[in-house]
């Protein structure tokens, strides 16, 4: 009678000692799971003995009325006296830093549960370990231009719901048939996987096609030349705008600025990594009837004419200028060229007495009737995304980390550049560019 009691102890106290590290998340699959391991079946080796979990439950059971009062007077030593019992060899338990991957699999695969070994590997913090594991559950597009996406796993019945552009990503689901179920953006269906990577070659691709940012989350975030409250101050950033993350230390990250790169504290600062997602086909159009409505909207209003600015003679001023036989957007680019040689001031939008860069963008902007924020990072969002430097036309927007620029043509930019420099013009490529935004 005691024989089940006894190594019920002895399971129970190496069980313990096994699981202590680790955290088990349980997802259920059906509504009628009402016990894991003790169902499971599971038979793991104690010592020298072979312990089935369901064999001792069951067994238990058996016993459970006639030895209730023995158990309930059973004291710690008795615990002791019949671990020492059995052949139970605590030494040689695993802990749980040493169990095995394929043990923890057939607990996975038996139970549903979802273990997670919060131990951490030499040299691998908690965050990139989990970093590391959320980028194996990414699809990943590897194609010229795009992928489509299609709400069945296969070409010929499955409708195209939508389109995976080159270095794109999604969300694993599942695998049919060869097609990889995915969720980016809106957008929810299936893609050749073919055309993706996804699992361990999915990892280092993301660290390529990803894009590191910190986020602002102070009022003026001070760039200073190395990491330390002591370094001189390179340049001034607002709150929310967004920052190219070169390098990350312990308080610290490295970001790229338009004065260069420099060292801001995550004290201030958000970290996230951005992807491209997917454009469901509802998204597409809607795109394109939003591009056709605000250029016809923008060439009625630029036909009408539009207000000059006005300012210190001591500056360059806007001079009247024609439509007629140009398109919007390069009425844009001669219109902001005006401005060359006029000064950059932290916070302003004067066109004529100093602005930033977002503020120059979007003084710009103003004498055609658009308004935009006052942030280089919200600028990322506005309008039309472009593919890439190489398809900008004169007037669109160029983003950079923590800076924003109107395109003129021929490879350059005017922008508002830095406090020693003012308003310039530039070759377009001389930094990283984010993104590429079209307003008419």
């Amino acid at each position: 009678m005691k024989r089940p009691i006894m190594r019920l102890a002895a399971f129970t106290m190496t069980a313990a000692l096994v699981f202590t590290n680790y955290s088990i998340d349980s997802y259920a699959t059906s509504n009628k799971v009402t016990s894991v391991l003790p169902q499971a079946g599971i038979t793991y080796a104690l010592g020298s003995n072979q312990v089935s979990l369901s064999n001792l439950q069951e067994s238990v059971e058996n016993d459970k009325q006639q030895d209730a009062d023995a158990a309930a007077s059973t004291s710690k030593s008795a615990v002791a006296e019949a671990i020492e019992a059995s052949d139970t060899k605590t030494d040689v338990t695993p802990t749980a830093s040493a169990i095995t991957n394929s043990i923890l699999t057939d607990i996975q695969s038996a139970t549903g549960a979802v273990i997670r070994n919060t131990s951490k590997d030499a040299g691998i913090t908690e965050e990139e370990q989990s970093e590391e594991e959320m980028f194996k559950t990414l699809v990943i597009a590897q194609v010229n231009d795009y992928v489509n996406v299609r709400d069945l796993p296969d070409e010929n019945e499955g409708e195209i719901v939508g389109k995976l552009y080159d270095k794109s990503v999604g969300t694993f689901i599942e695998e049919t048939n060869g097609w990889y179920k995915i969720k980016s953006g809106s957008v929810e269906g299936y893609v050749k996987g073919e055309y993706c990577v996804t699992g361990d070659d999915a990892v280092e691709l993301a660290k390529k096609v990803g894009t590191r940012i910190a986020t602002v989350t102070t009022t003026t975030l001070k760039v200073r030349g190395g990491p330390s409250l002591d370094a001189e101050v390179l340049g001034l950033v607002p709150i929310e705008d967004q920052l190219v993350v070169e390098e990350e230390l312990d308080e610290w990250v490295k970001v790229s600025i338009e004065e260069g790169d420099g060292y801001v504290s995550l004290d201030y600062v958000t970290l996230s990594t951005e992807f491209v997602k997917a454009e469901s086909k509802a998204e597409e159009e809607a795109r394109l009837a939003k591009e056709r409505a605000a250029r016809e909207a923008a060439t009625k209003a630029a036909k009408s004419g539009t207000k000059s600015s006005s300012g210190s003679s001591s500056y360059n001023s806007a001079s009247s200028y024609t439509t007629a036989t140009s398109s919007i957007g390069s009425a844009v680019a001669q219109f902001a060229q005006q401005f060359v040689g006029n000064p950059y001031v932290y916070g302003g939008t004067s066109l004529t007495n100093g602005a930033d860069c977002s503020g120059f963008v979007m003084s710009v902007y103003a004498n055609f009737g658009v308004s935009l924020p006052h942030s280089s990072g919200a600028d990322r969002s506005v309008g039309a995304a472009v593919d890439g430097l190489a398809n900008a036309q004169p007037g669109d927007i160029v983003c950079y980390s923590g800076h924003v620029a109107i395109y003129i043509g021929n490879g350059q930019i005017v922008h508002a550049s830095t406090a020693k420099t003012g308003i310039k013009i530039s070759d377009a490529g001389y930094r990283t560019v984010l993104a590429v935004r079209r307003i008419f």
